[in-house]
């Protein structure tokens, strides 16, 4: 069946940088990066839908720490960096692997990446588009945002998120860990505390595996006690009952031990769900994890439980489609938490 990646009719204020990935030297930390066009917000529409023989996954990792003794929320703690490679260029860099099972042809690819300006000090906005990327094995390769960047300055934090398609890149690489360094995200300590991280999320294509929709939606809104609930209708089709799915999420400065803050499906007019698992609770889902199904099965490096606020996690759909449905919408809320929602990846099997 076609596959169809809407990237084309994305959004009209695409910018103008496109995805690079430079083969030249690495460049020093404090190489000013081209500014590319910045939104305060920034509403979720599609990146990428198909219908294929494959499935979607994700490589992801924070790109701060906590000091010594920072084990539940970032809100007041002292943030530093991860640091994991050798290169004294970098000073932040952090390793996962994309989990593409072997056989498997990589479709897409996109590389999120986002984080907190203002903690102790101030970083400028004009890094925010760009970091540096290694393949398992390979060197570092700058890459550039292709697309507008959400930016805002609000509740005591100065939020941003920026994506590049790296298609060409991952479908070359070999089986491994990604390296991704120089997320522009700030260190020391305040009141809303730092964050940042990176997601690395893939589509595949392997004619043994189930046919499946998959979508990935992107964009970047402020969650709140005062914002209300953000729907996004990441699919509109019929399933039937006990169909198979998982929903990823990427969200930043959500505190762990602080309720309020849900994510839920409806799958028709009377149907909601709430996700939940054994990692998330479904009153406290944004709780500085990433986790697959509940569990820490992501190869990633470091291996911290808490990534003091920046979420990856991929939620099992199975309760919320196994009796069908017409649609997939998902909502997310907060009550008492800010959390900036940076993207969703879905995927549902055609048929049981």
């Amino acid at each position: 069946m076609r596959n169809s990646s809407i990237l084309a009719v994305r959004r009209s204020a695409l910018c103008a940088l496109s995805c690079a990935a430079l083969a030249a030297a690495l460049p020093a930390a404090s190489a000013a990066a081209p500014k590319p066009r910045e939104a305060a917000r920034v509403p979720f529409a599609a990146r990428y839908e198909a219908v294929q023989h494959g499935g979607v996954v994700r490589a992801a990792n924070s790109s701060t720490k906590g000091a010594k003794g920072t084990e539940s929320v970032n809100s007041g703690a002292t943030i530093t960096y991860v640091d994991v490679d050798r290169d004294p260029n970098t000073y932040n860099s952090s390793r996962a692997e994309l989990p593409v099972p072997a056989g498997a042809r990589v479709s897409w690819a996109r590389l999120y990446w986002g984080g907190n300006l203002r903690v102790g000090e101030q970083k400028p906005a004009k890094d925010n588009g760009r970091v540096l990327i290694a393949e398992p094995g390979g060197a570092y390769k700058a890459l550039l945002a292709d697309s507008l960047i959400g930016h805002r300055t609000a509740d005591g934090a100065d939020a941003f998120q920026a994506s590049a398609d790296v298609t060409d890149l991952v479908r070359r690489s070999r089986p491994g860990q990604w390296t991704v360094a120089q997320v522009n995200v700030a260190k020391g300590r305040s009141a809303v505390g730092g964050w940042g991280g990176w997601t690395l999320v893939a589509a595949y294509e392997k004619a043994s595996e189930p046919l499946r929709r998959i979508a990935v939606w992107d964009g970047f809104e402020t969650i709140g006690p005062r914002r209300g609930e953000l729907r996004v209708p990441v699919d509109g089709r019929r399933f039937p009952k006990g169909t198979r799915g998982r929903l990823g999420v990427i969200a930043y400065d959500g505190d762990r031990g602080t309720s309020g803050d849900y994510l839920a499906v409806d799958t028709s007019r009377s149907k909601r769900t709430r996700l939940s698992d054994s990692a998330n609770s479904a009153n406290d889902v944004m709780n500085s994890s990433i986790t697959e199904f509940g569990t820490g099965r992501t190869v990633r490096f470091p291996d911290r439980t808490n990534t003091l606020g920046y979420d990856s996690d991929v939620f099992d759909l199975g309760g919320a489609l196994r009796e069908g449905g017409d649609r997939v919408e998902v909502r997310f809320g907060s009550r008492k938490d800010t959390v900036w929602l940076g993207a969703l990846f879905f995927q549902a099997d055609v048929r049981r």
